[in-house]
């Protein structure tokens, strides 16, 4: 893109930028709650373009100067230290035009969210399992170092250690953003504890890594909710054994496209208190419908761009953890590091970073900027 096309496109966004920045004062938008999350949200996304159109747009106005001071003045020291602007400022452009490119794209409404993480042991038994557990604890020290919470809601534990099932919110800044392309199918090939010959094994576990659903995001007719109490089991102490805390809601949803009704079953053991569990459970029921009736959107961007990044496809073999090599590939940049322990230790922050490099990279070919 031509500079000029580039600096017309961003002082066309300055008027948009100053007309939300109005409205989110406005007592009227505040007191829309849904309006005023959007509009917040339109605000800091428009207002790092503007801080980089700025940045831009200075580098550019020095360098002009520079090359006005190099044509016209005589002076030795005057002429050195215009030169040494542009020499620092000239190879700054393109870096600045490719991160302004990239703030010109729309970014996806969901990225902000916080996020549900389903983890479900696959193929391979008890294996599975076990690698299962191991991908929570991956995530788990990930989410630590980047100063995530995360609240378990409910789990299943495999037989032999792990889980067949465990789903956990992770709460933060730009979590679903950032965790959107763990979801889909992870591998690893390894020698089981169980086994007694030595012989590597191929086990599989299935990650689904969902938007959190705020609460004007879908509607729930709560006086359709039934509940039910019980005792939680496992660890907690005499309190969470003998205490109904635990909570169970049955929903019946209709598919607002198909039609089709279907009952949705929720439990909640996530803490001692009764009330906390219900709230999380209905977090839970809220993020479930939003995830259903926000597919046909998931499959519509997944229709127009087959990315190989994220295509929202759930079943996609997405990355194989090979113990004997201490390998890790994900398969859809063909990316291979030789850090195994670092990676399952929670070290994934350099395949997500590349993940985003390779999906900016496909998004920007598709906006033509």
């Amino acid at each position: 893109m031509a500079e000029n096309s580039l600096l017309e496109r961003l002082d066309g966004l300055e008027h948009k930028f100053q007309e939300i920045s109005t409205l989110i004062t406005d007592p009227a938008v505040i007191a829309d709650m849904k309006r005023y999350v959007k509009l917040n949200k339109e605000y800091h996304d428009l207002e790092l373009i503007m801080n980089a159109r700025k940045e831009y747009k200075n580098a550019l106005s020095n360098i002009a100067q520079a090359k006005e001071i190099l044509e016209i003045e005589s002076d030795n020291e005057m002429r050195e230290m215009a030169k040494m602007e542009l020499d620092e400022l000239e190879p700054k452009i393109p870096e600045m035009e490719e991160r302004i490119k990239i703030l010109l794209i729309p970014s996806d409404p969901e990225d902000a969210k916080n996020a549900i993480v389903e983890i479900r042991g696959g193929t391979g038994g008890d294996e599975a399992a076990l690698f299962a557990g191991d991908l929570f604890k991956m995530y788990a020290k990930y989410c630590e170092t980047k100063g995530w919470n995360i609240a378990i809601s409910s789990f299943s534990e495999g037989t032999v250690g792990g889980y067949k099932e465990i789903i956990f919110t992770v709460t933060g800044e730009n979590v679903y953003g950032t965790l959107k392309y763990e979801s889909g199918v992870h591998r690893v090939q390894r020698v089981p504890a169980t086994e007694t010959q030595g012989r590597v094994h191929t086990s599989a576990a299935t990650v689904a890594v969902l938007p959190e659903a705020d609460e004007f995001d879908v509607q729930i007719n709560e006086g359709e909710i039934k509940w039910d109490t019980f005792r939680s089991g496992g660890a907690g102490g005499q309190n969470v054994n003998k205490v109904e805390s635990g909570v169970r809601l049955r929903y019946i949803w209709k598919n607002p496209v198909t039609g089709v009704s279907e009952e949705i079953l929720i439990e909640c053991t996530e803490t001692r208190d009764q009330p906390k569990n219900k709230e999380r459970a209905l977090s839970r029921l809220r993020t479930m419908i939003y995830d259903r009736e926000h597919q046909k959107y998931v499959d519509d961007i997944a229709a127009r761009r087959k990315t190989m990044v994220s295509t929202g496809d759930r079943s996609a073999k997405i990355r194989t953890y090979n113990y004997p090599q201490g390998r890790v590939t994900d398969h859809r940049i063909n990316l291979t590091l030789y850090n195994l322990q670092a990676v399952v230790g929670g070290d994934i922050q350099e395949i997500i970073d590349k993940l985003i490099v390779a999906e900016n990279a496909e998004r920007l070919k598709e906006s033509e900027l």
